[in-house]
């Protein structure tokens, strides 16, 4: 299959989905350039792991177009382009085999498969994940079992799995998720740098804190729900009980994105953003 480098990382355009006739997101336009960095926030509930299953291709949407690496789901075989996607979730850890080793599972991403069965692999390749490991502090997690370890500790096997294959599009969901003070901070530290690095790969981050956000990632996408005259306006039924449908509600600057009014909004509760240095944060007044 052709590669197109200078195709979007990703575009959606006019995306909506529907489970079991409700409307979880809709309206949905977005367009990530390789080399640029991006954070999707939102708070939880607002359709951040649905919209992130279209960009692992994963999932499709009910309507709309998806177009990952210049290849529109639903016209090409996704398992032909899907080891250029590094993708970190809690969905995809739970995939591998119970006795999987972290670092088969960091080196697998060579192949975008979830256990080593026949694969082989280079030592070459091999020193890379345990490079990687060390990286981010877990290298001593090499000959143990994926179901023994902690919720942290899968997170950033996880991650380094993500960044094995070079790829040209990489997901990073809650990075941070299940891991104490130092951890996260180790984390952060080290998507800051890779963040830093001169390189065509597109990155997106997608959280629900502001305090997790690296230096770096310099591009904003916000996920809230839609007014009810927004609802009217797209012609979405809403049935009854259902909350409004999610969509992208602002894209631009951090620094235009993370408001005090657009917070307060976006959780229905006042609160107060601040920014000191290149860390985010944000409390109730």
């Amino acid at each position: 299959m052709a590669v197109d480098h200078n195709a979007p990382a990703v575009r959606m355009t006019d995306v909506e989905f529907r489970r079991r006739k409700r409307v979880i997101l809709t309206d949905v336009n977005l367009t990530i350039q390789p080399g640029e960095n991006w954070v999707l926030f939102g708070p939880n509930g607002i359709g951040k792991s649905t919209l992130i299953s279209m960009m692992a291709t994963r999932g499709f949407p009910s309507e709309g177009t998806v177009e990952i690496l210049g290849n529109r789901l639903g016209r090409v075989d996704v398992f032909s382009y899907r080891n250029r996607i590094g993708v970190t979730s809690t969905e995809l850890a739970e995939a591998f085999p119970l006795g999987e080793d972290p670092l088969d599972a960091v080196v697998t991403a060579l192949n975008a498969v979830t256990g080593r069965w026949h694969d082989t692999y280079t030592d070459a390749e091999y020193d890379r994940a345990r490079s990687l490991m060390e990286r981010f502090g877990i290298s001593y997690l090499e000959g143990k079992q994926m179901y023994r370890l902690s919720n942290g500790e899968r997170t950033r096997v996880m991650i380094c799995r993500a960044l094995m294959a070079d790829s040209d599009l990489i997901i990073l969901d809650e990075p941070t998720t299940g891991l104490d003070l130092g951890g996260r901070e180790l984390v952060i530290r080290a998507l800051r740098d890779i963040a830093s690095e001169d390189s065509t790969r597109a990155m997106v981050l997608v959280t629900h804190r502001l305090e997790e956000i690296p230096e770096g990632f310099d591009h904003l996408a916000i996920m809230g729900r839609m007014s009810g005259s927004e609802v009217e306006a797209a012609n979405v039924m809403v049935q009854a009980g259902d909350p409004a449908p999610g969509t992208i509600v602002y894209t631009g600057s951090l620094e235009g994105g993370f408001t005090d009014e657009n917070m307060t909004q976006l959780f229905g509760m006042p609160l107060h953003v601040v920014h000191e240095g290149t860390r985010w944060g944000a409390f109730a007044v």
